[in-house]
């Protein structure tokens, strides 16, 4: 995996002696921490420590707040950005780039990184820090899009107009810096699944953060926090076990499960040699029953296979339901 070695900022004025370790990725960010003073007319450069590939890995680098790049160079393992305007006085931005970019054989970056700066004399002394706990979708990778509170602002991935953005790694840590204080600030999370920079309900997530993060002068950072996010469209799980009280030893013991996508042809999946299932299902409503399938031709027979009441079970995304118990019995009037 191609790994984020080497990041300066104001090339201008760089600070003597300063040196990432190659081996510690995460201390990059740490270093950077009280990078205050940049020129508004920085040149950002970013070294890799695999040659990359230039215009997937050039377009996932980016500012926020915006500022759209007159130019993205490349010189070996380096990627230089050429701000089109200058920076903003007394502003922090965030250098950030994301798991979209890979290297010449493909692979893509491990985790994404993002590298804080600031135009004002004193780096901004807010911060949040904390783990998102993912349900359904891996958790590397995913934007945080942290908006000030007082604004009320929609988010936009297009406009990217966010006043600080922050990236998950894949152990699912995170580290939102240069807030200022005293602040009211709001987080959304962004999983980009299909890596193209850009919210699409039918194949990403975004989710708002009920919390509102107030930050002062005594207590600038929020620590140990935790958010959890679910993809809304991820399967659930169904475990259970199946009771068969008929006393036929013929045929195969299935469990069927409508979904509210098909009803008129059911799903159908065979127990274990004890009797008991574990299902990964679509989320919804679903309608199960037990049966024994005689003539082993996958459909239920009603008039003449032992089955279970048919039960209705709701399967949140990327949840567990578990201890399902169908009892198999032989229909009504039959010996």
């Amino acid at each position: 995996m191609s790994r984020l070695r080497r990041a300066r900022l104001c090339e201008e004025a760089p600070r003597p002696g300063w040196r990432a370790p190659a081996a510690a990725v995460v201390t990059v960010l740490a270093a950077l921490l009280a990078l205050a003073g940049c020129a508004k007319r920085a040149r950002l450069t970013i070294t890799f420590s695999e040659r990359m590939e230039p215009e997937a890995t050039g377009e996932a680098a980016e500012l926020a707040p915006r500022v759209p790049i007159h130019r993205r160079r490349w010189s070996g393992h380096t990627l230089t950005l050429e701000p089109a305007e200058s920076l903003g006085v007394n502003r922090t931005y965030t250098l950030f780039l994301g798991t979209a970019a890979y290297d010449i054989h493909g692979n893509h970056l491990e985790n994404g990184k993002t590298i804080v700066f600031s135009t004002a004399p004193a780096f901004p002394a807010g911060g949040i820090e904390g783990d998102l706990e993912a349900r359904g979708f891996p958790a590397g990778g995913t934007y945080l899009w942290c908006y000030d509170a007082a604004t009320g602002h929609t988010p936009d991935s297009t406009a990217r107009d966010f006043d600080a953005i922050g990236l998950v790694d894949r152990l699912g840590h995170f580290r939102l810096s240069g807030l200022a204080v005293p602040g009211r600030y709001r987080l959304w999370a962004f999983a980009d699944l299909n890596n193209n920079r850009s919210f699409e309900p039918s194949a990403d997530i975004l989710a708002a953060v009920d919390t509102v993060f107030e930050l002062s002068a005594a207590k600038p950072w929020a620590s140990g926090v935790t958010l959890r996010v679910v993809n809304p469209r991820a399967p659930g799980r169904l475990r259970g076990a199946v009771i068969d009280s008929s006393g036929d030893s013929l045929g195969v013991l299935r469990v069927q499960v409508i979904t509210p996508e098909d009803t008129l042809r059911a799903l159908q999946f065979d127990v274990d040699a004890d009797n008991q299932f574990d299902l990964k299902l679509p989320a919804g409503t679903l309608r199960v029953r037990a049966y024994r399938d005689l003539d082993r031709s996958h459909s239920w027979q009603p008039d003449r296979e032992p089955a279970s009441d048919l039960v209705t079970v709701v399967v949140p995304p990327a949840a567990d339901v578990l201890n399902v118990r169908l009892t198999v019995r032989r229909p009504r009037g039959k010996p």
